[in-house]
């Protein structure tokens, strides 16, 4: 019997999914297994001289326990610092990211002004810049602030970030001018109008630019790496690194409870995202 069309298409996505789930599958499983357990699958890269080329990962736990989240909770004090250190950096960022980008989009979806169009390309140039280019000039001036080796390094830099103000931007032009005229018309001032219509209606702009901004900036590596020395600064990106290699099993629980925040802001914030994304694709 043939596949219909819709039948592939379904396998597909199934398939595909399937194979993006995988890693995060053998995470959570890995995080219950056993130290003897997680020995035998990770001797070739835990002993030297080894003649075994790749990992016997097997997906079934046979002595399933949750001794590694235990060890991590409560015998494990560094990772609660790690865990707040991203979480202090994280909310000021999404904070000032929406403070930042919020008007400014609506300035340049509302409002007819000369050079806009260049400024615009101006930020559309800058989201497109990688970290890599402008951390020398990020770092010069933080550390003409004195800021270095501060939370601040990390934050300043990020609530300027152009990305969110193109998302906000799209989400903002679906709306009719007309509407705007009207409530002008009717005697609303420019701040009423923004607060009680621009705002409301590009929500999902707004909570899809709050849900990519907290993805990133809660896996960023680079940033604070480059502008935090001090270990007790540093974020849970960076601090998963550094686990070591007899600690396998605390590694797999921090990578789990690490997943937990983003998958959490991500199903809350699913639908948003996928109203922003299509908003932003959507030629005006």
């Amino acid at each position: 019997m043939k596949m219909s069309k819709k039948g592939i298409g379904i396998f597909a996505a199934a398939a595909a999914a399937a194979i993006v789930c995988m890693p995060i599958v053998m995470v959570a499983l890995g995080s219950l297994k056993s130290g003897n357990e997680l020995a035998d699958s990770l001797r070739p890269v835990l002993s030297d001289g080894s003649t075994d080329v790749f990992i016997r990962w097997k997906l079934l736990v046979l002595y399933p326990t949750l001794r590694h989240y235990i060890r991590l909770l409560v015998w494990t004090p560094d990772f609660f610092t790690v865990f707040w250190n991203s979480v202090k950096m994280n909310v000021p960022i999404l904070a000032g990211q929406l403070s930042a980008a919020v008007p400014a989009a609506w300035a340049f979806a509302a409002y007819t002004w000369k050079r806009k169009h260049a400024v615009f390309t101006l930020y559309v140039v800058l989201m497109l810049l990688p970290f890599q280019v402008t951390m020398l000039p990020s770092y010069l001036v933080v550390q003409r602030l004195h800021l270095l080796d501060t939370h601040a390094a990390v934050i300043l830099p990020a609530v300027f970030s152009t990305f969110p103000v193109f998302m906000v931007y799209r989400s903002f032009t679906a709306i009719p001018k007309e509407l705007l005229e009207a409530a002008r018309v009717e005697g609303a001032g420019e701040t009423a109008v923004f607060l009680k219509i621009g705002v409301p209606l590009g929500s999902p702009g707004i909570l899809s630019a709050a849900v990519l901004g907290f993805l990133d900036c809660w896996n960023m590596i680079e940033q604070p790496l480059a502008f935090l020395k001090e270990k007790a600064l540093w974020p849970l990106s960076l601090y998963l690194p550094n686990v070591q290699a007899g600690q396998a099993g605390i590694s797999l629980a921090a990578c789990v409870i690490t997943l937990i925040p983003a998958a959490l802001v991500f199903l809350l914030g699913q639908d948003y995202l996928e109203q922003g994304i299509t908003a932003a694709g959507i030629k005006t």
